[in-house]
């Protein structure tokens, strides 16, 4: 208490929101993004100001010093009559974030690529947490989660970049340069024929009509046929980081055909067929599904061999390597000739997951590209939407 007034001292008429940051991340051990959250929850009447007393009424009466850093973060994002958040509710810290980190201090000028990073780390936020893909997410779930000490890193680290965990910069600009590539007419949706052309025709079509049948997960976008930006979020974490459990959680329904939880034989061999036509096409030595499935079911190990349930699949590190036999041809390459560079990288930085591994190298690559582009351009006043990275 005597620390409250301390910070309280010499501000009868209460603290104005600048001066409660302070408060926000000495007393109440918050990042300091959450300040103008934790000031609207005390200042009710909208005074512009917050009075000691109010501040422990809220605080410390109010029970929220004793709860761990979840409950306070739930209690200070949720609508009053919800009992769980939705994506609005990470807004209010997301603008606040971008206002005043240094590492997002050069987006201020592009009002709208601020928006579409802020889209993105809490499309990113509920892709690895909201378990039960509802897009209600329960304190439940946010316990369980690796949010919070995101949070946390990316109020003391300047560089964004290596909050690897939902806020990077560059993971952003990789998801939605990505996606600017695939969406051709700039509708800011994609179809099938535009996602077939994803990670250089990698994909087969049977997959790629599995993933527009919505069964892994239901399309946000309201266009008939259509996956909107928020679906590709999704679709590009799950695609690039077939290790995470949501990740084998959505390829697995893909396989499913029949939805009974048991990837049978016959539905693997479904989509291996046209994996095998693929290899016949580009005059490679075909690798029989007979030879294939005895090595998915070496490297799974599942508890019975006739069939694969997702528990297998999340109890071996190898899970990923069996969505990219059946459904990606350019990853099922790379496996059975096992690149000795990869295998390298591995080993150099096991703590990196393979989602960061990809985004590292497409941002080098991208930003590669766009150092070119700007050597070709001469001074590049002119601005051509074919040639250009979206920003």
């Amino acid at each position: 208490m005597s620390r409250i007034s301390q910070f309280f001292a010499g501000h009868p008429e209460g603290l104005q929101l600048q001066e409660f940051k302070l408060v926000t991340k000495e007393v109440c051990k918050l990042p300091s993004f959450f300040s103008p959250s934790l000031f609207k929850k005390i200042d009710v009447n909208s005074t512009g100001l917050v009075t000691r007393d109010a501040f422990v009424d809220y605080w410390v009466n109010g029970n929220l010093l004793t709860k761990d850093v979840a409950t306070q973060i739930y209690t200070l994002l949720k609508q009053p009559y919800l009992n769980y958040l939705v994506q609005d509710d990470f807004k209010p810290l997301l603008q606040e974030l971008l206002a005043t980190h240094p590492g997002l201090e050069f987006l201020q000028s592009t009002p709208e690529f601020q928006e579409r990073y802020a889209e993105t780390v809490i499309y990113r936020i509920y892709y690895y947490i909201n378990r039960s893909g509802t897009g209600h997410l329960t304190l439940r779930e946010l316990k369980r989660g690796n949010l919070i000490d995101a949070m946390l890193h990316c109020d003391e680290e300047e560089d964004i970049n290596k909050v690897l965990r939902y806020f990077s910069y560059e993971h952003f600009y990789v998801i939605y340069c990505k996606f600017w590539e695939l969406d051709t007419d700039h509708d800011f949706l994609i179809d099938k024929e535009n996602l077939i052309r994803y990670g250089n025709h990698a994909l087969t079509y049977r997959i790629v009509d599995r993933i527009f049948s919505q069964v892994p997960r239901k399309f946000t976008s309201k266009a008939e046929g259509k996956m909107g930006y928020e679906d590709f979020v999704y679709f590009i974490l799950a695609e690039e980081d077939k290790s995470s459990e949501p990740s084998l959680e959505y390829w697995f329904k893909c396989i499913d055909l029949d939805g009974n939880g048991v990837l049978t034989r016959n539905e693997m061999q479904f989509f291996y067929e046209e994996q095998l036509h693929r290899m016949e096409c580009m005059a490679q030595e075909p690798v029989l599904f007979e030879d294939i499935l005895c090595q998915m079911i070496d490297m799974i190990k599942p508890q019975d061999e006739s069939y694969i349930m997702l528990r297998d699949l999340k109890g071996s590190k190898l899970s990923g390597s069996v969505f990219n036999i059946l459904f990606n041809l350019n990853k099922f390459m790379a496996f059975e000739t096992r690149d000795p560079f990869l295998i390298r990288q591995e080993r150099e930085n096991p703590t990196l997951t393979e989602w960061d591994r990809f985004a590292h190298r497409e941002y080098i690559r991208l930003s590669m590209e766009d150092d070119v582009e700007d050597a070709s351009n001469g001074s590049a006043e002119v601005w051509d939407e074919s040639l250009e990275a979206p920003f």
